[in-house]
């Protein structure tokens, strides 16, 4: 059997399945090559399995709010406790049928699947190590898409003590951590934090001395610091971790640690310690020493704008590229790169402008464009000479009226000109991640001011805030 392809796809994950899907759908042979399970990071340690644990804190959130809608909810004793177990067990399962449905869909899609390490011998050449036997591989066109891996402080004493954000998901099965500390300011470690909370375990997040959702606007920054703060999450600003210490097995049989602050001060009895505090590209482990490929000093692999490394028929999606690590970022650009490769279409290429993305803290926070802050560095605040223009508005959505627990919505418009065309659209409340997906799609097609004040508003939904706005 050949082992020569027409594309070879490095992974198999959301980018490297998606070039490879799109590929074979114009007759060409392709193989991926995964060393762990498909559908990578996002199906099975990140984007599905973190959102099922949020709908599950949703309802934890919802028993409650029940009462004040005047249901008869009894939650003392064992009514309304969370069997953990069952909720783990049963995304698991969820995870398992979206592999088994990979397994069938791969192979009637003519997209092979090769199970092992892959690494560079040259520019053109692949060797996999497939249970043990070395055998090499070449294609005309090359996809890296290997991804990242979350980062462990390899200069704080113990922090082996703790799991990353792939073990979050990989080894808490059996028993629930009563007790949390999560280390980080970002996407998922602000996602854990209070998704853990609505679950009903002690969280304590340390961003040691970094800023709370840094780059996102200034208003979804200080509306999530202060959600945090009315939920009662614990927030060690600018304490920095000495070291982590094992106290050895907790009552509950989970590995319990101290965590010790350069202050002196310390944080005991922890029985999840989660470190959130970065990715790493999977560039460093796949023989690119052994290509022409140019890899940044971060790690990210070098592309110019049709996603074309520095070797000619070698090309990278996804987050090893460094632009906007995100699922649905490197579906759209391995599909738009199949388009141009097989189907004719040279042209069609990734735009990484005006991405929306939400983030599923609770609230959700929906974002797209720059945050008031870059569009004032870009553009000034001189309105009549292309400077920014700033509409924001804030309230408490009609279902947390009945509510004791109240989550505000914030939202917030960036207009830019004379002609005010929308270049950002932030949002932090309940149905954010729902509400900004259709105004992304007028967004991008150059949206103004006057188009969202021109649209009839749908009542009663907070979404009608954003084209009633003063």
């Amino acid at each position: 059997m050949s082992n020569h392809y027409d594309l070879i796809s490095i992974g198999a994950g959301s980018g490297g399945l998606s070039i490879a899907e799109r590929a074979a759908s114009y007759g060409a042979k392709v193989a991926v090559i995964e060393n762990k399970e498909l559908g990578g990071t996002c199906v099975n340690v990140g984007c599905v399995p973190k959102k099922v644990m949020w709908y599950a804190a949703g309802v934890a959130q919802g028993l409650m709010d029940a009462q004040d809608y005047g249901f008869d909810v009894d939650l003392e004793g064992d009514a309304g406790k969370l069997n953990w177990k069952k909720l783990v067990d049963k995304r698991e399962n969820y995870i398992g049928g979206i592999l088994d449905w990979y397994d069938g869909y791969l192979g009637g899609a003519g997209v092979e699947v090769i199970e092992g390490g892959a690494k560079f011998l040259d520019n053109k050449t692949i060797e996999v190590d497939v249970d043990g036997e070395k055998i090499t591989y070449t294609a005309d066109n090359i996809v890296i898409a290997s991804g990242g891996r979350p980062i462990i402080p390899a200069n704080i004493e113990g922090s082996e003590l703790g799991l990353n954000s792939d073990g979050f998901f990989q080894e808490l099965h059996d028993i629930q951590p009563k007790k949390v500390v999560v280390v980080g300011g970002g996407y998922i470690a602000l996602e854990l934090a209070m998704l853990m909370d609505g679950l009903g375990s002690d969280v304590s997040v340390l961003h040691q001395g970094w800023p709370v959702l840094e780059g996102f606007d200034s208003t979804i920054q200080a509306a999530l610091s202060q959600q945090m703060k009315d939920d009662g999450l614990k927030r060690y600003h600018d304490e920095i971790i000495s070291k982590v210490v094992d106290q050895g097995e907790g009552p509950d049989g989970l590995k319990q640690v101290t965590i010790e602050f350069e202050d002196g001060t310390k944080i005991t009895d922890v029985d999840s310690l989660i470190w959130a505090i970065g990715r790493r590209p999977n560039t460093d482990n796949i023989g690119l020493e052994n290509t022409d490929v140019e890899v940044s000093p971060r790690g990210t692999v070098v592309v110019d704008d049709y996603e074309k490394t520095t070797v000619d028929g070698i090309y990278a999606i996804g987050d090893i590229i460094g632009k906007a690590p995100l699922t649905p970022v490197a579906i759209a650009a391995g599909r738009r790169l199949g388009d141009r490769l097989y189907g004719g279409k040279p042209e069609r290429k990734m735009s990484y402008d005006d991405i929306a993305t939400v983030m599923f803290t609770h609230p959700p926070i929906g974002t797209i464009g720059m945050s008031e802050e870059k569009a004032l560095e870009v553009y000034g605040d001189d309105v009549a000479n292309g400077g920014i223009k700033v509409y924001k508005t804030d309230f408490v959505p009609m279902y947390h009226t009945m509510t004791r627990h109240k989550v505000k919505t914030h939202m917030k418009l960036i207009v830019q000109g004379e002609n005010e065309k929308i270049v950002g659209c932030h949002i932090i409340g309940l149905g954010a991640d729902e509400m900004l997906q259709g105004f992304a799609v007028a967004i991008r097609m150059g949206a103004t001011k006057a188009d969202f004040d021109d649209t009839i508003a749908i009542h009663p939904v907070s979404a009608e805030e954003l084209v009633t706005m003063k």
